[in-house]
């Protein structure tokens, strides 16, 4: 690494810290003000001391140690993991401020509540903050290090979108290199591959290569690991991309036989623990039943809607799979008119493509069957709100695999059908926030079953992120 990279990342480092101190006093200041102004109206509280956030001083130091022991200083994390990181900085940081107060027995002199309100406010202000912040140092070049891909195969290209898509990561891919000649001087996603990849030490030297992505999954065993061996102290990191995709990643430990020389990896099927089963479960119900409560009235409006614009009932349900092959009924607001099936035969009976489009996808772009308020609910994901009522019955989940129909499962989803519905169906999922309806039936099968493979709780929670997002852009609604 140049001088100069080093300089700049140092820079980095120092105005990242900078931004984390400085959010830390914002936190503070606002808890402060929280309890001082607003809380006294709702509730009944003792006059607060004539104090400021310099009286908080020794919480500056916990914080930051936190945001320090969990790699956020050392470590690259994409988005949603650098988030899942803040969050465990925000809750250990707030329970070792209350094991001071304790054990330094002046729990008294400070106001708890302060450091409750610090806590809940930096749930959600914290990582729109601090990436943002980072987001802007990558962008500047003071957190960005310089990449380069050793193979410009496909694998090499589905590593180059992955670094391009999320930012957070700071890995600016400049150049492949791959000794197909049919290959050499082409470019992949307007990045050139070069020639050779025995060249890699040069190219680090001459570039200020940081980091180096090996994407040579057919690469013969000898050399694979010589090509280790000699370019691991020469750059700061080396990501080594196998020929395992499909298998589960989340939760995935590595062991080491050190006498052996070996590695293994050990794959977990979370679903399958009851106290993972549990959690799920717990986590459907609670957040089920605070949707309804929320969502309640918006349904309701949206039911009399329905009713005023087409005849038939505001509410149908269908036929599903559900867990292990048990059928429910899946409920949807009504979106189509009473005559839907016969307006779909006839299209489909006299137009070669929407048959085509309809045997591909099992839906249509321009669907006849569809009202005028229905497809404003398709587009907007509203029509699904009805489902949970099915996650309070215990037919769905908020997140899992498509409920979809015995007939689906026989045609498209095979060897794959007993993985998938060996769990609850979910009103979304890893399809919803992958492209919806453009993308094709077999990738959405894939997803199903790579997410039933790889659960876990914070899973679940981004994929529910991700989805308010696809909503409200209405990314590949129908």
């Amino acid at each position: 690494m140049g001088t100069d990279s080093i300089i700049k990342k140092n820079l980095g480092m120092i105005l990242l810290f900078t931004a984390d101190f400085a959010a830390i006093l914002i936190l503070i200041q606002s808890a402060i003000s929280i309890r001082k102004h607003v809380l006294p109206h709702f509730l009944s509280f003792p006059e607060f001391p004539p104090i400021d956030f310099t009286f908080f001083w020794w919480v500056f130091p916990v914080w930051v140690f936190f945001f320090a022991y969990e790699g956020l200083y050392t470590k690259r994390f994409s988005y949603w993991d650098e988030v899942k990181m803040i969050w465990k900085v925000t809750v250990f940081s707030t329970l070792a401020t209350f094991a001071i107060l304790y054990l330094g027995k002046f729990g008294e002199q400070v106001s708890r509540t302060v450091l409750v309100v610090m806590s809940i406010i930096s749930i959600p202000v914290l990582p729109i903050f601090r990436t943002s912040v980072k987001r802007l140092l990558i962008q500047t070049g003071l957190l960005k290090s310089k990449v380069l891909i050793l193979g410009a195969g496909k694998t090499g290209e589905l590593i180059l979108t992955a670094l391009k898509r999320d930012i957070n990561l700071g890995l600016n891919v400049v150049g492949f290199l791959d000794d197909d000649p049919e290959k050499i001087g082409n470019k992949i996603g307007g990045i050139k591959i070069h020639a050779g990849v025995d060249k890699a030490e040069k190219y680090i030297g001459r570039c200020g290569i940081e980091d180096i992505v090996i994407a040579m999954p057919g690469c013969e065993k000898k050399k694979f690991i010589a090509l280790i061996n000699r370019l691991q102290y020469k750059t700061r990191n080396i990501l080594l991309i196998p020929d395992l995709f499909g298998i589960t990643v989340l939760g995935t430990n590595l062991q080491h036989f050190f006498q052996e020389q070996a590695i293994g990896l050990e794959l977990k099927n979370n679903l399958a623990q009851p106290v993972n089963k549990f959690i799920k479960k717990l986590f459907d119900m609670i957040l089920s039943c605070i949707f309804l409560v929320l969502l309640s009235l918006p349904m309701a409006v949206i039911a009399i809607i329905i009713r005023a614009t087409s005849q038939g009932p505001a509410i149908f349900s269908q036929k599903r799979v559900g867990r292990n092959g048990r059928v429910f009924k899946c409920y949807k607001f009504r979106t189509m008119y009473n005559d839907a099936e016969g307006r779909l035969s006839n299209l489909l009976e006299n137009n070669v493509e929407a048959r085509n489009e309809w045997k591909h996808h099992w839906k249509l772009s321009s669907d006849p069957r569809i009202t005028g308020i229905g497809r404003f609910l398709r587009q907007t994901s509203l029509d699904e709100l009805p489902q949970i009522f099915n996650v309070l019955k215990g037919d769905m989940s908020l997140v899992g695999p498509r409920p979809v129909t015995k007939e689906e499962i026989d045609d498209y989803y095979k060897d794959q059908a007993q993985l998938c519905f060996g769990v609850p169906p979910g009103i979304t999922g890893l399809w919803q926030v992958s492209g919806r309806s453009n993308t094709s039936y077999d990738y959405r099968i894939n997803l199903d079953s790579w997410y039933v493979r790889n659960w876990n709780l914070w899973l679940d929670i981004v994929i529910l992120f991700k989805t308010v997002r696809v909503v409200l852009k209405k990314e590949g609604a129908v």
